[in-house]
């Protein structure tokens, strides 16, 4: 799939080093954070934060890490503050790339990011100059496996407001507006069924497709982008000859 989620991303490769674990660490917790910010700190009542501590538990985040991020946001106990901010650049061959930014000072992370955009062939570039390309859209995706009888499960979740339900001999992955994604996600736990990601993304409209030394540069540069601790998610419209495949 183009438009790459960084949840996706680092959870492939977390196990691979410690530094890595203790980035996704922070990445997840910063998540909870504005969560608990947004909306309080009930589970049962911020959607967005009940996502944020699933996802959390399920990268094995300590529980004491969620408890105390949450105090932190709700304002019981005193720490750090962070902010959400949109970055909107393009990796060389004009692909387009937009990130989510978690930072507790934008001056520095603004620096850091422009700086390695320069470095790696790219541009930051106005706010607007991308952002038009990608659709906001939630994505759930449940095991083929824990679905006894598919056509039911489809009826299901498209009657629950999905756009659309694609199936594979591994996962089914539904697509849904923002609007429907809490209802569809809804009723898929009221069929008694888990699901392996629910998230709300980013996907983009167009793609460009790049191989070769091209892709080594875009993804050279992706890969460095995610890289930094303030970088919460990056989405592009990179696809390889591979992706077109699998399409």
């Amino acid at each position: 799939m183009s438009g790459h989620s960084k949840w996706h991303n680092i959870q492939r490769r977390k196990g691979k080093q410690d530094a890595v674990r203790g980035q996704l660490f922070t990445k997840l917790s910063r998540d909870v954070y504005l969560a608990a910010k947004e909306g309080g700190g009930n589970p049962d009542t911020n959607f967005r934060l009940k996502v944020a501590i699933e996802r959390a538990k399920q990268s094995n985040l300590p529980a004491d890490n969620i408890t105390r991020t949450i105090a932190k946001a709700t304002g019981s106990l005193e720490g750090v503050t962070y902010e959400e901010i949109q970055y909107e650049g393009y990796a060389p061959h004009g692909v387009a790339v937009l990130l989510d930014i978690v930072t507790d000072n934008r001056n520095r992370t603004a620096a850091d990011v422009r700086h390695i955009f320069k470095k790696r062939g790219g541009n930051l570039a106005e706010s607007g100059a991308v952002a038009w390309m990608f659709t906001r859209t939630g994505q759930i995706s449940v095991e083929r496996a824990r679905v006894t009888d598919a056509e039911a499960f489809m009826l299901e979740v498209i009657e629950a407001g999905a756009d659309d339900v694609e199936e594979s001999d591994d996962v089914f992955l539904i697509t849904t507006s923002v609007e429907a994604f809490r209802s569809v996600r809804s009723a898929i736990e009221a069929m008694g069924l888990e699901y392996e990601d629910a998230e709300l993304t980013y996907v983009p409209s167009t793609t460009v497709e790049v191989q070769d030394e091209a892709a080594d540069d875009v993804f050279g540069l992706i890969e460095a982008l995610e890289a930094h601790d303030d970088v919460q998610t990056v989405y592009h419209n990179a696809v390889t000859p591979d992706d077109e495949e699998d399409a």
